[in-house]
């Protein structure tokens, strides 16, 4: 996702929504400062990752924790005279609905879809309403997620280590920590990894936190010392089949991979629901793509980072 320009005022919200006999809800917030009904949305705290600044800002505004569905898009506007650029995704409870009124919302209403367009305030709202309601409710996030930053490789092999072996920096495993809160915004998910030890110590915080066990894949591990792999990654009947498996399964997934076959994994997630591979960068250590699928089809891809590091 691109970064906020200098002076931009970054936010960032939710369509939230539920399930109910009578067809789809979605929650608005009354703040009584602008006497407005909006979607709840807040702005960022210093250095705080958008991700987190969405499930935050929607939990203090309803009292309900939410998981990340597909990216809507973004909002820009001029608020007290300084540009702003809000960023929604669509979102569903994962935790009571108790709702408290506080100093910025006062009133939650969970409203059907054509009611909810005519309580909005704003246009731009209304406007993203019909983004929400032109995809798919219910998606399934499949997240590729390169390995956080390791002890050089030259160091290492000096040393006389086999490169499946190689552990992450301290900075690594700071980011590893990191990632579990990210990876956290979306639905908790399966769990798969390289078995290279870089690629397990990235994902195994988050794996602890939401209680998943990690399932090591042979099929998508880079071993750069043994002649498999190197700078060019081999693709194999046995990785095919496993993306393949994965992606119709139609569950939540976070596979950690590396720079060799990430760009192939991408590919192939996004051949197996017959998508148009999207465009971005290459993945910098510890960043990755959330690949929302619902309906066997792709309804969003976004990339994140934790920094931007040229030349990792």
């Amino acid at each position: 996702m691109a970064e906020a320009a200098p002076g931009e005022i970054q936010a960032a919200g939710a369509v939230v929504w539920r399930a109910r006999a009578g067809g789809t809800e979605t929650a608005l917030v009354h703040r009584p400062r602008y006497d407005d009904w909006s979607f709840p949305k807040g702005k960022s705290l210093p250095g705080e990752h958008v991700l987190l600044t969405a499930v935050r800002e929607v939990e203090e505004e309803t009292s309900v924790r939410v998981a990340l569905g597909r990216r809507l898009g973004s909002q820009s506007y001029l608020a007290d005279g300084k540009p702003k650029r809000v960023e929604y995704w669509a979102a569903r409870p994962v935790s009571p609905e108790r709702f408290a009124p506080n100093d910025e919302t006062d009133a939650l209403a969970w409203l059907p879809l054509a009611d909810a367009r005519e309580r909005l305030s704003y246009p731009r709202d209304q406007a993203m309403l019909e983004t929400f309601t032109a995809g798919p409710l219910d998606t399934a996030p499949v997240i590729l997620l390169r390995h956080a930053s390791t002890i050089a490789k030259k160091e290492w092999r000096q040393g006389g280590h086999a490169d499946l072996a190689r552990p992450l920096s301290d900075r690594g495993q700071a980011q590893a920590a990191v990632l579990a809160g990210l990876l956290g915004c979306f639905a908790p998910a399966q769990v798969i990894s390289s078995a290279a030890e870089r690629c397990l110590a990235t994902i195994t915080p988050y794996a602890e936190r939401t209680g998943a066990p990690v399932t090591a894949e042979p099929a998508f591990t880079v071993d750069s010392a043994s002649g498999h792999g190197g700078d060019d990654w081999a693709e194999t009947p046995a990785a095919r089949s496993r993306v393949t498996e994965i992606v119709t399964a139609a569950r939540p997934a976070v596979i950690c991979a590396h720079r060799q076959n990430l760009p192939w994994l991408l590919a192939q997630v996004c051949a197996a629901i017959n998508a148009q591979v999207p465009d971005g960068p290459p993945l910098h250590r510890a960043a990755f793509w959330v690949l929302q699928v619902g309906g066997r089809r792709l309804a969003s891809a976004e990339q994140h980072r934790l920094e931007a590091e040229p030349g990792q």
